[in-house]
């Protein structure tokens, strides 16, 4: 074959900067766009963010222009936005007050309150010592690791230098779950041989990490970990002596749950290990949980549904969403025949100006469609529970609302509706579903709240398994395999039956 030219007429769609910067945002969750928005005003001088009481002069013909549709995004309409006036202050009142002002100062300022108030004020906010709802690690370790919280309370502890480079290594090999990870001889061997450190002088260190809060760190494993705790309660809680004994002697068959056999071993009845065990299942099996080292996430909501009039209402969060605009004097100075590098430069940042706002205004609008379509679709999940979801996939809305289903993955990726049931993601409105044997559908999500419920009014003594509940969900229309409820019981953390069962 010889080459040759071929002329050919087809469509393609070419992906702009424009177009990819809408899909980008699109896609960014609140926070992120929030992140967003700020990084766009810091590097473009033609952006402003609109405040509220902003009053501009309407004769300014950039002032018109900058907020023309297209090139403002607001939160409240024409009608619902305020104005502010400046005070003014005539200059004949400033001069007359300048003569004595030094003069009027008093010495000693009044103030509204007394230190004593103050203090009073501050450490009312504190419990009592006898709160036992109190818990001052969770109030006040947000923020720091628990190797962190551990040297920290080892910098309190008087000890020699060698100790205290024993603890540190300790400190070291404690996980996240509060329990030794490394063998006490494997932490002698890591240790210089000119130190001569004995296996005797690190377990006696560890007995006292051992003593440090929370209570149950250190230990080498579960059976250790829950005496600990039991040694610092008080001598003087019910059936203490007994749990010590049930934990240091009987704890592998309290796992299989063989509570008849645990009677016999320790001669007690079936009321007296109850409270056994419940004084046991009080305890932290992973006491290092209780040091959060992750900061808390925060969800800002995108959209409001709420109820009114019998009509269930979608906006958005105009808190969640800023308010910006074309900054009319900076625009004002960009002239159309001038082709200076100053002015292109200008021009360029007026026209991306003009397109991020565009942009922000087309995801708005996209993820309102999308939110209004939810909600009209699962409009019994609001007012039943999560018992009456319907089946819903992104084929339903995407053919709803005229866009790809893929547009429709980005916008519910990471967006969150207030309802009065709660903040959820968008994507949980969404589920498969399962035939019914009146031939009509229920959603996984229906599923999933009524094996939950069926769990929680379960007889403990005799819990339900898997194909009892397959059975129970037949008796309701639910065709329902013994293998999907057990994969919608492990989704919502609901141990087997034979984890399940209790002494009552």
């Amino acid at each position: 074959m010889k080459p040759s030219l071929v002329l050919k007429m087809g469509q393609q769609l070419t992906m702009t900067p424009q177009l990819q910067q809408a899909i980008r945002l699109l896609q960014l969750s609140t926070l992120d766009l929030q992140q967003e928005i700020q990084e766009a005003l810091d590097s473009n001088p033609m952006l402003e963010r609109e405040e509220d009481g902003d009053d501009f002069d309407s004769s300014d013909p950039m002032a018109e222009a900058a907020e023309r549709p297209g090139d403002t995004v607001t939160e409240k309409s024409s009608s619902q936005e305020s104005t502010y006036e400046e005070p003014s202050h005539s200059s004949d009142s400033l001069d007359d007050s300048d003569g004595d002002w030094g003069e009027r100062i008093p010495s000693e300022l009044p103030v509204d309150t007394a230190w004593e108030d103050i203090y009073q004020t501050s450490a009312s906010s504190l419990p009592s010592n006898d709160d036992d709802e109190w818990d001052f690690t969770s109030r006040t370790s947000s923020g720091i690791s628990l190797q962190s919280h551990l040297l920290w309370q080892l910098n309190l502890a008087p000890m020699s230098d060698t100790d205290r480079l024993i603890a540190t290594t300790l400190i070291d090999c404690i996980n996240e779950q509060g329990y030794l990870e490394e063998t006490l001889q494997e932490i002698v061997d890591s240790f210089d041989p000119e130190l001569e450190i004995e296996l005797d002088e690190v377990e006696v260190v560890l007995r006292r990490i051992q003593q440090f809060e929370p209570a149950g760190i250190g230990a080498r494993d579960l059976r250790e970990c829950l005496l600990l705790q039991l040694r610092q309660l008080p001598d003087r809680t019910p059936w203490l002596s007994e749990a010590k004994r049930l934990v240091s002697d009987y704890l592998d068959i309290l796992g299989s749950r063989d509570y008849s056999l645990l009677m016999r071993r320790m001669k007690i009845k079936e009321d007296d290990l109850r409270q056994v065990i419940e004084l046991i299942q009080s305890l932290n099996p992973r006491p290092g949980s209780q040091i959060e080292a992750s900061e808390p996430e925060y969800v800002v909501p995108d959209v409001i549904v709420r109820k009114h009039n019998d009509r269930w209402l979608v906006e958005l969060n105009q808190e969640a969403m800023p308010r910006l605009r074309v900054n009319a004097q900076y625009a004002g100075f960009v002239k159309r025949a001038d082709s200076s590098a100053d002015n292109t430069f200008m021009r360029n940042q007026l026209q991306e100006a003009r397109w991020f706002i565009k942009s922000l205004l087309s995801r708005n609008e996209t993820l309102m469609k999308v939110a209004t379509q939810i909600v009209e679709h699962q409009r019994a999940f609001l007012e039943h529970g999560d018992e009456a979801m319907k089946p819903l996939v992104l084929h339903d809305i995407a053919e709803a609302v005229g866009m790809h289903e893929s547009t429709i993955s980005r916008v519910t990726t990471q967006k969150y509706m207030h309802t009065p049931r709660g903040i959820y993601e968008l994507k949980y409105f969404f589920s498969s579903h399962v035939s019914t044997a009146e031939g009509g559908e229920c959603s996984s999500t229906a599923i999933r709240a009524i094996i939950k419920k069926l769990v929680a009014a379960e007889n403990q003594k005799k819990p339900l398994s898997d194909s009892k509940i397959a059975g129970l969900l037949e008796a309701q229309g639910i065709q329902v395999a013994r293998r999907t409820v057990a994969k919608y019981r492990e989704s919502l953390g609901i141990a087997p039956s034979s984890e399940r069962k209790r002494l009552l």
